[in-house]
């Protein structure tokens, strides 16, 4: 009779097997000892470059989603707004303007030339790398429709030149405008136009070398342009860095205009 209090000799593993399962189990030990320092040299690279794509990928989104909705840069392409923006300048234009924050008499606005009377039509020549950059608000946007000059009158506003005194006037109030370019004057040419509502009326400060709104008093719209066509206010010179500065809006001088009369009342 077998005591019930020991093994029996079958349940024994045979010397053989367990050696042989010693050694197979020393032979994954010794494979995985080897693999860890691998492991372990490229891990930190590839942490590295995780970081480096997330890090990435943030600031395009942050940068698209900033452009979309609150900050874009423009460059200037022409001498019209000198000596206030030069050539080759670059602007911060602050995108909450006119939707959420008023445009006002002085104000230097970017909008799109919707009906191309500033521009040709014609595209600067950019290549794929530019283009993306533009798109994603990494890089000022360089398209000949869009346009910067100075708000002169706004919607219902009378913008007249000049009085005796060779003054610009809206709403027979003579302006003092300081940011004009060194030697010309507020006009070379005549005119009287009342501001539709909703509407803004444009001057480059080079008055010499701008074609602005004076040029297109005769039309429907006596030369304004609409505030559903504005981009935004120009708040800042970002870019060349001995040129940063504002944006060149100077309120100050119109700081005297009366408000302008409700439409059909008498002036």
């Amino acid at each position: 009779m077998t005591d019930p209090g020991r093994e029996s000799s079958s349940d024994l593993p045979e010397p053989e097997e367990s050696a042989a399962a010693s050694s197979r189990r020393e032979v994954r030990q010794r494979r995985e000892a080897r693999k860890r320092p691998a492991l372990k040299e490229r891990s930190p690279m590839a942490a590295f470059l995780v970081e480096c794509a997330i890090i990435v990928v943030l600031a395009v989104v942050i940068s698209f989603v900033v452009k979309t909705f609150f900050m874009r840069a423009f460059y200037i392409p022409s001498e019209s707004m000198e000596e206030t923006l030069a050539v080759d300048d670059r602007i911060a234009v602050n995108l909450l303007a006119p939707q959420v924050m008023d445009v006002e008499r002085g104000d230097v606005v970017v909008f799109e030339d919707t009906r191309q009377w500033w521009g040709d039509g014609q595209e600067p020549e950019t290549n794929p790398v530019q283009d993306a950059l533009m798109f994603i608000g990494l890089m000022p946007d360089t398209s000949s429709h869009f346009v910067v000059k100075r708000v002169i009158g706004v919607g219902g506003d009378t913008v007249e030149c000049c009085n005796d005194e060779g003054l610009l006037q809206v709403n027979g109030e003579p302006i003092e405008e300081p940011y004009i370019y060194e030697g010309n004057s507020p006009s070379d040419m005549d005119f009287s136009v009342e501001v539709p509502e909703d509407h803004v009326w444009l001057l480059g400060d080079h008055r010499a070398a701008s074609a602005d709104s004076r040029f297109h008093v005769d039309e429907a719209d006596m030369g304004a342009v609409s505030e559903d066509d504005i981009i935004g206010r120009s708040v800042a010179i970002i870019w060349p860095w001995d040129r940063w500065g504002g944006g060149g809006s100077d309120r100050g001088p119109f700081a005297d205009v009366p408000d302008s009369p409700p439409e059909g009342s008498a002036q």
